[in-house]
C-alpha cells in the first residue's frame, strides 16, 4: 500500500493514521476494509460519529435520491425543504415527546463550533464572562472550547492564555463530589472571596474523551441547582454521548434534568456527514440577533437528509433496546478482563455502548491499540495519558462482529500483559 503521498505532502498534525497505518478503501456497517483486502472491526466509529455504521443503507438511499433530485446541498441558513424535513422530524421525534420547547440553532458543522456558540450565548444572556468547567472534560480544540477543555495535551498548543474559565473537579476527581460544589457556592456568597458569579456551567453527563467518567444523576442535579441558584446557565455537552450512544437519545434522559443549552454534533447527521446543532431554551435563544453567530456550512443538505433518516431509529425502542443488551455484553467482557488482571487495579466504566477499561498505564493502552489493530480491530485510548481503552462501536454492530471484536480485544490485552507487543 502506498502511504507516501500522505507522508510526503500531508501535515505533521495527522494523528489517527499513525495508530492505524494502512490505507482504507471502503467500509460497511461495523467494518472498514483496507486496499489490500484486510477487514477491520470498527470499535472507534469515527470517534463516535458513526452511531449507525458505515454507509448506512437507509441513509445512503435517501442521500442518493437527494443528489439525483438536485437537492440544495449548501444553503447557509436559508429555508429549504430538506432542512424543514429535519427540523420538523427532530421536533416530532425528539423534542415533543419530552415536552421540550428548545430552539434549534445550526452553526459550523463541528462539536467545537457548537460549544463556541453555547459559551457565546451564555455570556450574552447573563452579561458575565467566566464559565465553570470540570476536570477531565473535553469540549473541542478551538480557543473557546479549548479553554473549557481540561487535558493539557490539547491545551498546550493554544499559544495564548485560555482565560475566563474556572475549573472544578468532576464528581470522581480528588476533592470532587458535591462537597466542591458546596464550597464554590459558599465562596460565591462571600463578598471577600474575590469570585464573581459565572455565566454558565458546562458539563458532559458522560466524559467520553476524559476517560469514560459517568456522572450520577444526583451530582448532575447538584450542578444544575447550583447554576440556577447563582443565575448561571446549565449547559450539557452531549456531542459524543448523545444521539443514542448510551441507550437513549440524550445521555441524560430519565434523569429529570432541564438544561438551558444542549450541544449536539457527531452522530446527529447519522451518515458521518458534518452537522452541529444547539438546543437553546427560547428565553435564552431570544438574546441572539440575526447573524450574531454564523457559519458558512451551517446549511448542509446531505446532513439534513441523513439526519432525518437517522431519526427513524428513535420512533420505537428497538435499537435502544439493542444498545442496552450489547452495552451490557461489552461491560461484562471488560469486567472479566479486569478480574483476570485483578492485581493491576483496572477499572471498568461506561454507559450503553460507550465502555472503557482503565488500565492505569497509557503506554500499556497504546500497545493494546497496536496489537488490536494488527489483529483486525480498531480502538482508541482516551483519558489521562491515554490510559483508558475506550470502546464505541456503531450502535448497529451485528452480534457476531461485536463478539469477534471483544475476543480480539481480550487476546490483545492478554498478549500485552504477558509482555508481548
Amino acid at each position: 500500500m502506498d502511504m507516501s503521498p500522505f507522508e510526503q505532502w500531508e501535515s505533521e498534525i495527522r494523528g489517527y493514521c499513525r495508530a492505524y497505518p494502512t490505507v482504507f478503501s471502503h467500509a460497511s456497517g461495523s467494518r472498514q476494509v483496507s486496499e489490500d483486502g484486510t477487514s477491520y472491526i470498527d470499535f472507534f466509529a469515527g470517534a463516535g460519529v458513526l452511531n449507525f455504521g458505515h454507509n448506512n443503507p437507509r441513509m445512503k438511499k435517501a442521500m442518493i435520491a437527494f443528489l439525483e433530485g438536485d437537492g440544495i446541498a449548501h444553503s447557509l441558513d436559508t429555508y429549504t425543504t430538506t432542512k424543514r424535513d429535519f427540523v420538523t422530524r427532530f421536533h416530532d421525534v425528539i423534542l415533543a415527546p419530552r415536552g421540550m420547547d428548545h430552539k434549534m440553532q445550526f452553526m459550523g458543522p463541528t462539536g467545537a463550533n457548537a460549544v463556541e456558540a453555547s459559551l457565546k450565548l451564555a455570556r450574552l444572556a447573563t452579561g458575565r464572562q467566566e464559565v465553570v468547567a470540570f476536570s477531565h472534560g473535553f469540549h473541542g480544540m478551538t480557543l473557546g472550547a479549548l479553554a473549557v477543555t481540561a487535558n493539557d495535551a490539547f491545551r498546550k498548543w493554544a499559544g495564548v492564555p485560555l482565560d475566563h474559565v474556572l475549573r472544578l473537579p468532576n464528581e470522581f476527581a480528588p476533592g470532587g463530589g458535591t462537597a466542591s460544589l458546596d464550597a464554590y457556592r459558599d465562596a460565591l456568597a462571600d463578598a471577600s472571596s474575590g469570585l464573581r458569579p459565572p455565566a454558565a456551567f458546562i458539563v458532559e453527563t458522560v466524559q467520553a474523551e476524559g476517560g469514560v467518567w459517568v456522572h450520577t444523576k444526583e451530582w448532575l442535579h447538584a450542578v444544575q441547582q447550583l447554576a440556577r441558584d447563582v443565575g448561571a446557565l446549565f449547559i450539557i455537552d452531549d456531542i459524543q454521548a448523545g444521539c443514542g450512544r448510551t441507550g437513549s437519545y440524550f445521555s441524560f434522559d430519565g434523569m429529570g434534568l432541564d438544561p438551558d443549552i444542549i450541544t449536539l454534533a457527531k452522530g446527529l447527521g447519522g451518515y458521518g456527514t458534518p452537522i452541529a446543532m444547539n438546543l437553546n431554551k427560547p428565553e435564552v435563544d431570544a438574546h441572539w440577533s440575526p447573524g450574531a453567530h454564523t457559519g458558512t456550512f451551517r446549511g448542509q443538505g446531505l446532513s439534513f437528509v441523513a439526519g432525518t433518516a437517522a431519526l427513524d431509529y428513535f420512533t420505537d425502542d428497538e435499537l435502544m433496546g439493542q444498545v442496552a443488551v450489547k452495552g451490557a455484553r461489552m461491560a461484562e467482557k471488560l469486567r472479566a478482563i479486569a478480574a483476570a488482571n485483578s492485581s493491576r487495579g483496572w477499572e471498568v466504566r461506561g454507559k450503553g455502548m460507550m465502555q472503557g477499561l482503565d488500565v492505569v498505564d497509557g503506554s500499556f493502552a497504546k500497545r493494546v491499540q497496536t496489537e488490536a489493530f494488527e489483529n483486525g480491530l480498531l480502538i482508541g485510548p482516551c483519558g489521562t495519558d491515554g490510559r483508558v481503552v475506550k470502546l464505541i462501536p456503531p450502535l448497529t454492530t451485528p452480534d457476531e462482529d461485536l463478539d469477534e471484536g471483544l475476543a480480539i480485544l481480550e487476546r490483545a490485552i492478554a498478549t500485552v500483559a504477558e509482555g508481548g507487543a
